[in-house]
């Protein structure tokens, strides 16, 4: 399966600060050492091209960005110190989504080994979250032609408040979130379907409603990809996220999602989006879960036969 990455998803942070920026490395150094990421198969992206980024985000916003000008609200409401490597790191990130949606619509399955960044919104950043790199991604394969219709399954802990806000009214993008109803963001958005979970959820009652859900999407709904936003926040012990999942949990509900999809010969593709385990090691091991499950996949078609990835032919985008 091929996977972006590049070196430069890691940015230095202060010692105290609470995001694990050494999830990035770490993972991939550690799917590379147990093969299932292969050498040949990582997609080492550029920066993002400025229109590309301005399909989504408004020129004020990127303008500012480039120039390091955000005052001190801004910077304190997007969680990270701005710096010009930061602003490089978050449009390889972007890039690497739109470098794994074309290796999926090719192969029918790919990764960033990065994004999910859901809370950044046209004109701001929030929550750790820069550029909506899933959003970006889709703007451009529509633009380009290579899709209309896209499904975001966005499984962090916290509600996509950005993806929600650029899709909402929407047709042909359905926003799905199952999130932690009394954790960030205090005010939610409006996706297509929000679940709303409460604290202290366990395995089983997670799983149920996120059958029950995305079969009903599935079955309503057929787009020409789906972005898995398979953020590892929800398992139990994680710093912000208030649910209950084992790691079992965690590997149940990837393959749940990876199966819904793959099943019905839909290009997915996977972004990390959120984890804040114990040690940056821990959260790193529980997003490698996802890139496993993802690794030994075949798809199964309806009729039982076994196809590989990217045997579905993809639709012209419609007029």
């Amino acid at each position: 399966m091929r996977c972006a990455y590049h070196p430069d998803y890691f940015v230095p942070l202060p010692t105290s600060h609470p995001f694990p920026m050494a999830k990035y490395p770490l993972l991939y150094e550690q799917l590379l050492g147990e093969g299932g990421v292969a050498t040949g198969d990582i997609l080492v992206p550029d920066e993002a091209r400025l229109p590309d980024l301005a399909l989504v985000h408004t020129a004020d916003y990127l303008e500012r960005l480039e120039a390091g000008s955000l005052d001190a609200a801004e910077i304190r409401r997007i969680g990270v110190p701005w710096s010009a490597a930061l602003w490089r790191r978050s449009r390889l990130a972007v890039q690497g989504t739109i470098e794994a949606s074309l290796a999926a619509l090719s192969d029918g399955l790919a990764g960033n080994l990065a994004g999910g960044t859901h809370h950044a919104f046209p004109d701001h950043g929030e929550g750790f979250c820069v550029l909506n790199d899933v959003a970006v991604a889709i703007r451009v394969l529509q633009r380009d032609r290579r899709v209309a219709t896209a499904l975001v399954v966005d499984l962090d802990v916290h509600q996509g408040n950005g993806t929600a806000a650029i899709f909402e009214g929407d047709p042909a993008v359905f926003t799905f979130s199952m999130h932690g109803e009394r954790n960030y963001p205090a005010r939610k958005m409006q996706s297509r379907v929000d679940v709303g979970l409460r604290d202290g959820m366990e395995d089983e009652e997670y799983l149920h409603l996120l059958a029950m859900h995305l079969e009903a999407i599935l079955g309503g709904f057929t787009p020409d990809i789906v972005y898995y936003l398979a953020g590892v926040d929800p398992a139990r012990g994680d710093r912000y996220g208030r649910l209950k999942l084992s790691d079992d949990g965690i590997r149940r509900r990837d393959r749940l999602v990876l199966d819904a999809c793959l099943g019905r010969g839909l290009p997915t593709v996977i972004t990390m989006a959120g984890g804040y385990a114990s040690t940056p090691a821990r959260t790193a091991e529980l997003h490698a879960i996802v890139f496993r499950e993802a690794a030994k996949k075949a798809i199964i078609a309806p009729s039982g036969s076994i196809t590989t990835a990217g045997s579905r032919p993809i639709r012209p985008a419609r007029e």
